[in-house]
């Protein structure tokens, strides 16, 4: 673990994508075909998806296996069903974690259609997916998702998904993973929070715009890799709402 503090900014357009008829996803690390041996994580971070999904489309049923997978939805909804038996709706201020532990089955799809005076209403889902390692391989698979109230949501950085034991009755997830959690802040102009101190610190910036202290403005799909350092303030120049990772643990070498 390096105890030099670095602030890595990564641009949005510089992303591996992956763009298809009804896809339109955009990796911050290493993905599918898009391998850079280079970019395989941070901390214990190893996927950060920006994904938008047309009406009626989606992941068909597909396996997992010793993964905790926290999905996050800025707009649209998304419909989860897997093999242990668990289905949900997925939309905006609503968390949602996957424990695929020794395996599971599951789908995402985007099933908008509505019907509305005679007229089929739709709209794409745009949403972010996050895998981190477990603590331990082999758990048996789960699922979780909370409703968050918008409140919770507006001005300050929530904790969303946590598996470390300080944050236990104040998360609204939790993940297999002792070292790791999840923040949300929805921020409108000039409003701001603060980064947690930890060894590694991922931010994304999924809608909007902030500048961050020390290191300047961030655009949409902007991320930014810390080490060693927190504390920085994240200031909203637009509507706008940020992911923040604390992880206070590496993968294993």
């Amino acid at each position: 673990m390096s105890s030099t503090a670095t602030i890595d900014i990564r641009r949005a357009g510089d992303r591996a994508a992956t763009k298809i008829s009804w896809l339109d996803s955009k990796h911050s690390f290493s993905f599918s075909d898009h391998y850079d041996p280079a970019n395989t994580h941070h901390g214990l971070l190893l996927v950060n998806n920006d994904d938008i999904v047309t009406p009626g489309a989606g992941f068909d049923t597909h396996p997992h296996r010793d993964m905790e997978i926290v999905t996050w939805v800025l707009r649209g909804s998304l419909v989860h069903q897997d093999s242990t038996g668990h289905s949900g709706v997925i939309y905006p201020g609503l968390a949602q974690r996957m424990s695929a532990g020794r395996g599971i089955m599951h789908s995402e799809k985007n099933d908008s259609w509505t019907l509305t005076g005679g007229e089929n209403h739709s709209e794409p889902v745009h949403f972010v997916q996050m895998w981190v390692v477990p603590d331990e391989s082999g758990i048996t698979p789960g699922y979780q998702q909370l409703e968050i109230d918008d409140e919770l949501l507006r001005g300050g950085l929530v904790t969303v998904a946590s598996g470390m034991p300080e944050h236990r009755g104040e998360t609204a997830i939790s993940i297999q993973n002792r070292f790791a959690a999840m923040h949300v802040a929805r921020l409108q102009p000039g409003d701001s929070v603060e980064l947690p101190q930890a060894p590694y610190l991922h931010l994304f910036v999924p809608r909007g715009d902030v500048a961050l202290e020390g290191a300047g403005p961030l655009a949409e799909g902007d991320a930014v890799r810390l080490t060693a350092t927190g504390g920085q303030r994240v200031t909203a120049t637009t509507a706008a709402e940020v992911l923040v990772w604390e992880m206070h643990a590496g993968l294993a070498a």
